[in-house]
């Protein structure tokens, strides 16, 4: 298993399309997944620590788990079928583990509620983690490292990166 966090909650802005970037604590890769806009928000709102009127469907899972006398030890994405992800969050329940399979995304959010660590299967990371390489062009690819990247093209071709350092200028 490889210990990963958060590196981001990301957001098309082209379509309602959200992504979690896991980022492996040991190494410089990460995990980019695809999400829901509802599970986007939850996991965002409690990382940045905004205070909602009401529970949200996370926070009634994990009021739930504490009064049952559980605690959660970890999440894990733990298998890619066909391009989408599953995920696993271990209880301890006086001693004793129990499973419970999960999308990826409610994990995660589960997960950033109670302080609880986030894995990722070897096998995950090596199939579907992308490591960032300097002077690599697309066409330096393999076919098939093409084909399961392009999902990211009308994400990254939305972000306006051209005037960047113009706007951070503009803001100090």
């Amino acid at each position: 298993m490889i210990r990963v966090e958060i590196e981001s909650v990301r957001m098309s802005l082209l379509s309602q399309h959200r992504l979690v970037v896991l980022k492996d604590i040991n190494h410089e890769r990460f995990l980019p997944i695809w999400i829901g806009p509802f599970e986007a928000d939850a996991i965002t709102v409690e990382l940045q620590g905004v205070q909602v009127a009401r529970p949200l469907t996370h926070d009634l899972l994990r009021s739930v788990i504490q009064t049952a006398g559980l605690k959660v030890k970890h999440i894990i994405v733990n298998d890619l079928r066909n391009e989408t992800f599953y995920a696993t969050i271990h209880l301890d329940s006086n001693g004793k583990t129990l499973e419970v399979d999960s999308r990826p995304s409610d994990a995660i959010a589960l997960a950033v509620r109670v302080s609880a660590p986030i894995f990722v299967a070897e096998s995950v990371m090596d199939g579907a983690a992308v490591a960032p390489q300097e002077g690599l062009e697309l066409g330096d690819l393999s076919p098939e490292e093409e084909a399961r990247l392009s999902v990211f093209s009308e994400f990254l071709d939305s972000l306006d990166v051209e005037n960047l350092d113009d706007d951070e200028e503009n803001e100090t």
